[in-house]
């Protein structure tokens, strides 16, 4: 019995050493404070390029693209919804999540950053630990995304964050806007993450995309302005949501709960599985 106990003993002890190694391992001087909360500067919309005014953001679209675009804006001008998918509560996606609607937190740990959107409840891991892309993994809104701390300033902490993000799914847009990204899932989101030297409380997000619907790659930053003892809320977007798929077609939720058109002149979904009759009584 003595024997056991001091074994188990020797085995708490080692697992117990190993738990404070570990949390010793993450020295947080090394690393940026990034805590608290982080929201979009006040006055600013969530168009992709926030300088320049929604649907006039200059997207360096191909001929193929840009006429989509522009034909979403008129779908979009006559009360649909064009090529902007979030109407179904679909999240965001990169690299849309970085418009940032609801605030978002940084959380830094040695081998991973998380970053917590509270729109859509949108998650995104980055990989800090040195890892290569896999050569095939499956495709998710938010993607995959690997990052690399640089001191810059050679003062032995880290100020900026280089991240990549690749296998993106589809369907994705820039923003509510309806910019399209190409559907082949082969974007590419570099990001580069650093605070205002001057303003410690900003933090800016240089955002390029790479991407089949881009005769180029397209660099938007970001800044979002930090609150310190923030209070988080829940933004569910189903809770609410009266934008209604039936086909190809997006109708509305009336007031009263029933069924009507979301653009003038719009025909009613196919009712052939409903017994009329049976509904009249």
């Amino acid at each position: 019995m003595l024997c056991r106990c001091g074994i188990g003993s020797l085995v708490f002890a080692a697992a117990m050493a190993l738990s404070l190694a570990g949390a010793q391992a993450h020295d947080e001087s090394k690393y940026p404070d990034w805590n608290g909360q982080w929201r979009r500067p006040p006055g600013v919309n969530n168009q992709w390029d926030p300088t320049r005014p929604r649907g006039h953001e200059g997207a360096p679209l191909t001929p193929e693209f840009q006429a989509i675009f522009e034909a979403n804006l008129k779908d979009q001008d006559e009360g649909g919804q064009g090529t902007d998918p979030t109407y179904q509560c679909i999240p965001d996606g990169m690299p849309r999540a970085m418009n940032v609607i609801f605030p978002m937190e940084m959380i830094i740990l040695p081998n991973t950053t998380y970053i917590h959107i509270e729109y859509l409840q949108m998650f995104r891991r980055i990989y800090t630990d040195g890892r290569p892309f896999p050569e095939d993994t499956d495709t998710s809104f938010m993607g995959y995304s690997i990052g690399r701390w640089v001191d810059t300033d050679g003062d032995g902490r880290f100020d900026e964050l280089l991240v990549e993000t690749r296998f993106l799914k589809s369907p994705r847009a820039f923003d509510s806007s309806g910019i399209p990204l190409h559907p082949d899932g082969k974007t590419i989101v570099h990001e580069r993450f650093y605070q205002d030297r001057d303003k410690p409380d900003v933090l800016n997000d240089e955002v390029t995309t790479i991407d089949n619907a881009l005769t180029r790659p397209w660099t938007v930053t970001k800044h979002y302005n930090r609150v310190r003892n923030p209070i988080w809320v829940e933004a569910v977007c189903s809770e609410e949501n009266d934008h209604i798929k039936i086909g190809k077609e997006t109708y509305m939720r009336s007031a009263d709960g029933l069924l009507m058109p979301a653009k003038k002149g719009q025909r009613p979904p196919d009712l052939r599985y409903f017994n009329m009759q049976d509904t009249r009584k």
